[in-house]
């Protein structure tokens, strides 16, 4: 039986999951606010995948979109980024100090092996 979760959290890292994606926030990142055919066009994708992938992306708190009359301009909305980047960190340093202890007691008991 599939768990579902709709966090703000879940919702990035599954817009992040995908290449095409995070080569947007890429184009994003360096050059500025894009319309969706200039995100689109570097990943010859259809105008309606590329509108489909900046949903997601909006859904997720990773763009934000400006509407000019006909032209959506989109841009990068950062804070999202950083909460991934925060749960990472956090994670990261847990199995890392998991790992330091681990490396210790095998060190450990080496020693106490030898004698």
């Amino acid at each position: 039986m599939a768990i579902y979760q709709d966090t703000a959290l879940d919702r990035t890292f599954q817009a992040l999951g995908d290449g095409t994606r995070r080569g947007m926030l890429a184009l994003l990142a360096e050059k500025g606010a894009q319309t969706a055919g200039e995100l689109g066009d570097p990943f010859d994708i259809a105008q309606p995948t590329a509108s489909k992938h900046l949903k997601v992306l909006e859904s997720a708190g990773l763009v934000s979109r400006e509407i000019d009359g006909r032209i959506h301009r989109f841009t990068l909305a950062p804070m999202r980024l950083e909460q991934a980047q925060d749960w990472l960190e956090t994670h990261q340093e847990f199995w890392e100090r998991t790992l330091d202890r681990l490396d210790q007691f095998l060190k450990t008991t080496k020693d106490s092996n030898d004698e």
